[in-house]
């Protein structure tokens, strides 16, 4: 019985660990076939779009059916903050989509693992993480964030030797990354990058911003439900300005329809969900750290279905990232045991019986 309930309880202590890790694998599975959506020719801006009319038509049977007992009022207040968060996502997508197109699909994947960086500062900033740099926790987070962002950027922008483990040609794959490299302009490579920055402190700002709305709007996945629409919304409207052309919006059995239904019912629905339930349970900064991971799953299948080189600056990143992310977890549950104990001692001062 004592192990039953042990098992319960390590469960229930790793469950926003398993979301997360999750989480990243649905966004691994969304860069790899949204990528080849888009190779295809279908508009990123449309993409967004259909992503988020799919997650719609994903989440509101869901919201309607477990949460049909929960009664959260819905304010003008919440709505309209839920309709500004909606705003920050969709214009995040948008300017991520955009920048790719004066960039590399490898600058981005780069530059979105700052993330947790830029989440983790504004985080301190806003006084929605705390950090206390006397304490081995406090170091561990700053440390951690800052190895993480650290072997992510080495994974995406250092080469090295490669390895060339199952004979795959480097002929085709070298030569597309050469290109892709050098296709832009200085101007234009500059002004991708900073729209990608951007988009990056954008989705930041969402994250953190989450969490005094879940403490007013308790029903997470009639919250994400209305994120989707409003967004999907927001994102027709931005479509529509920017392509015209109806053949772009016509979508066929092939594989954007199925990345675009698997993006918005996965990635846009479910992990939007995982998303609020995790911030809720960790904080924003927490969600954040994983954000990496996805670039190593997609790293991983890209090397196996598209043969694509495994590179030793891949590697060396990956345990740069492994290293970071257990830094800032032994920190955050470091702190979160203090916090619990000094509450325990708090109440047996105050006469209370703590079990």
């Amino acid at each position: 019985m004592k192990h039953l309930l042990g098992c319960a309880i390590s469960m229930e202590k790793h469950k926003a660990n398993i979301a997360m890790l999750l989480t990243q694998m649905f966004f691994a599975g969304m860069a790899l076939f949204s990528k080849a959506a888009i190779s295809e020719g279908m508009n990123p801006y449309v993409f967004v779009t259909y992503r988020q009319a799919f997650a719609v038509l994903a989440l509101a049977p869901l919201a309607a059916f477990f949460e049909r007992k929960t009664l959260v009022p819905l304010s003008y207040n919440i709505l309209l903050k839920i309709l500004l968060m909606s705003f920050l996502s969709t214009l995040s997508l948008n300017l991520y989509y955009f920048s790719i197109h004066y960039t590399t699909a490898t600058f981005a994947a780069a530059t979105t693992n700052i993330i947790p960086s830029i989440t983790f500062v504004m985080a301190v900033i806003l006084r929605v993480e705390t950090l206390s740099i006397k304490q081995s926790h406090g170091m561990a987070k700053v440390l951690g964030s800052s190895v993480c962002v650290s072997g992510a950027l080495v994974f995406a922008l250092v080469k090295g030797p490669h390895f060339n483990f199952m004979n795959w040609s480097m002929g085709k794959t070298k030569g597309a990354h050469t290109s892709n490299f050098h296709y832009t302009l200085k101007e234009e490579w500059i002004k991708g990058s900073l729209v990608m920055l951007l988009a990056n402190i954008i989705w930041s700002l969402w994250l953190i911003l989450q969490v005094p709305i879940i403490k007013q709007y308790s029903a997470k996945l009639r919250l994400a439900t209305l994120y989707c629409l409003f967004s999907c919304i927001q994102s027709s409207v931005w479509a529509m300005a920017m392509e015209r052309n109806i053949s772009a919006w016509k979508l066929k059995w092939d594989i954007n329809l199925f990345s675009v239904a698997y993006c918005g019912v996965i990635v846009t629905g479910i992990t939007y969900w995982l998303q609020l339930w995790a911030v809720e349970k960790k904080g924003p900064v927490f969600t954040a750290m994983f954000t990496p991971l996805a670039l190593i799953i997609t790293a991983i299948v890209s090397a196996f279905l598209w043969k694509e080189t495994l590179y030793m600056g891949s590697v060396c990143g990956g345990i740069l990232l492994a290293g970071g992310l257990y830094l800032v977890l032994w920190g955050k549950n470091t702190e979160a045991e203090r916090e619990v104990n000094k509450d325990q001692i708090l109440e047996t001062k105050d006469g209370t019986t703590v079990i």
